[in-house]
């Protein structure tokens, strides 16, 4: 496409090489959130006997229950199932807490470059 003038294509060399490095600064941060979308908090209860899988959603992802398990009793059972959810969303809090720091340190530079202009 040319420009209002006619004489260069409006993506000329230099723009294209600013877009394929703007692309390339962008990929980081796009795996960054890639892994966090796959990430999981895991967390267990009642000597390993309750296993529980938080989604970085805070929902609850998965649960496994040890047949003997079943022997605490229903009130047992059910406390162990939301300490095993309680461990599994703190896992996956400092998980993605390292995630981000290390994902985003750096950019850090280039953050502070801008508050500066």
């Amino acid at each position: 496409m040319p420009t209002p003038d006619g004489d260069a294509p409006f993506l000329d060399e230099e723009m294209q090489r600013l877009l394929a490095q703007f692309q390339a600064d962008l990929r980081p941060l796009q795996e960054l959130r890639e892994s966090l979308d796959n990430l999981r908090g895991r967390g267990e209860a009642a000597n390993g006997q309750v296993k529980a899988e938080v989604l970085p959603s805070g929902t609850l992802g998965g649960l496994r229950i040890d047949p003997r398990a079943m022997r605490l009793g229903a009130d047992a059972l059910a406390e162990a199932v939301l300490a095993a959810a309680s461990e599994a969303a703190a896992d996956l809090t400092k998980r993605m807490a390292g995630m981000m720091t290390d994902g985003l340190t750096p950019f850090a530079d280039e953050v502070r470059r801008f508050g500066q202009d």
